[in-house]
């Protein structure tokens, strides 16, 4: 059995890695950082030509469906890890045949549900983790995507403006089609709110879950908060006709969301006296959108809101609200966020991201004008920021994501999530 390297872009390096031994038993000279919790499959992160990868050891068949069900979401755009290759043919030196391994990227400044927790935050973590995930999960399913092992463990989260950004990062057990029909859309949900469920009690067994904060009523929010806003999307909203105004309204309501529309339904009644609208195709990151195209920062989209309201901000307080939105955020961009995100000394660099960095500079400086009593300026922020606040964050450039976790669901459990 000869070995076998399957990647778009394959790496020599990759050789170099000993993949005649299981990889459970890896030397440590090849290995990164490896937080990880209980696991379906062996996974480790591995240090490869200045990148960190992901290895996870699985059947050969199922590597290369994974590994093409994730190139597949990407042509798509959807949040997710980037599959880089697998590996087959794999022998021990007395011929013991091994699984395969699916190679994918590390997603950079991502933390893993496990790491959020175990960093004393704010009690309402786990329901922003929930709402995240609600995003994540209508954008997959109007792609067509049903996931099939929904669950914190399956997700990497970005710090996203104070909020959190989702991506998917096991797409093992996923099917695509055209489109899903209400029965695979509501199967996804019951498999979200037992995992989720499973998960914090898990959590909570160890101490690590907020005592306000109810495994139960977390997990149902994912099943409220998705219905929510599938409906916002994709429902049918009828109006009379001199109320055309409304359709506007929606638009709005969507942006907001951070979608885009790119077509509507329209259409009267027999009688011409009422109207019905509905989005044909949304798309998502309506402001990260609209941010990379005025300045070339490619962030998250609450952390392009974030600097869409800055940039309109700076509009206003010079006076330019009528010169041209792509002269004045080049101004913005030169004066405000540049010189912010490069204040910040290179020993601190993995602590955040630079748009992150700079929203919570953003906060910094109101909590000290609050406090002062007037506007401090953006530069005393800023130093303030990188001398009491930056240095006593971790690094989440190098945290790196836990295995893939089948909670187990506890049995008593049952009756409890059945009744949500």
């Amino acid at each position: 059995m000869a070995l076998e390297i399957t990647a778009a872009r394959p790496d020599p390096a990759l050789l170099d890695l000993p993949w005649h031994l299981p990889l459970e038993t890896w030397p440590e000279e090849h290995l990164a950082a490896l937080p990880r919790g209980i696991s379906r499959h062996v996974v480790r992160f591995v240090k490869l030509s200045h990148r960190v990868l992901a290895v996870k050891e699985i059947k050969t068949d199922i590597a290369f469906r994974e590994y093409h069900m994730l190139r597949a979401l990407g042509r798509l755009d959807l949040p997710c890890v980037e599959p880089f290759g697998i590996v087959s043919g794999r022998e021990q030196e007395d011929g013991t045949v091994l699984d395969g391994c699916l190679l994918t990227r590390h997603l950079q400044f991502s933390l893993p549900y496990r790491a959020l927790f175990s960093q004393t935050l704010r009690p309402d973590t786990a329901k922003r983790l929930i709402d995240a995930l609600a995003v994540l999960l209508v954008r997959l399913h109007l792609e067509g995507f049903w996931w099939g092992d929904v669950s914190l463990s399956n997700t990497l989260f970005r710090r996203d403006a104070g909020a959190f950004a989702a991506y998917l990062v096991d797409a093992e057990t996923g099917e695509l089609h055209q489109t899903l029909t209400p029965g695979q859309r509501e199967h996804d949900l019951d498999i979200a709110r037992v995992n989720i469920a499973g998960e914090l009690m898990d959590l909570e067994a160890g101490g690590l879950l907020h005592e306000s904060a109810d495994p139960i009523e977390t997990s149902n929010r994912i099943v409220t908060r998705y219905t929510d806003l599938w409906e916002e999307l994709t429902g049918l909203e009828r109006f009379e006709k001199g109320d055309r105004w409304r359709v506007d309204e929606r638009i709005r309501r969507l942006n907001e969301l951070g979608f885009d529309v790119d077509e509507l339904a329209i259409s009267t009644d027999i009688g011409g006296t009422t109207i019905q609208i509905q989005p044909k195709v949304v798309d998502a990151g309506h402001h990260s959108r609209r941010l990379l195209r005025l300045t070339g920062l490619d962030v998250e989209e609450n952390q392009a809101r974030r600097l869409l309201n800055d940039l309109d901000a700076f509009r206003a307080s010079q006076d330019r609200q009528g010169e041209d939105e792509e002269i004045v955020a080049h101004d913005w961009l030169a004066r405000i966020y540049e010189p912010v995100t490069r204040t910040v000394p290179r020993n601190l660099t993995a602590k955040l991201e630079p748009a992150e960095v700079f929203h919570e500079v953003l906060e910094h400086r109101w909590y000290m004008s609050e406090r002062a009593g007037h506007d401090v300026p953006i530069e005393d922020a800023i130093q303030d920021y990188v001398k009491n606040v930056l240095p006593g964050k971790p690094d989440e450039k190098s945290v790196l994501g836990v295995d893939t976790v089948e909670m187990p669901v506890i049995a008593m459990l049952g009756d409890e999530i059945g009744e949500g």
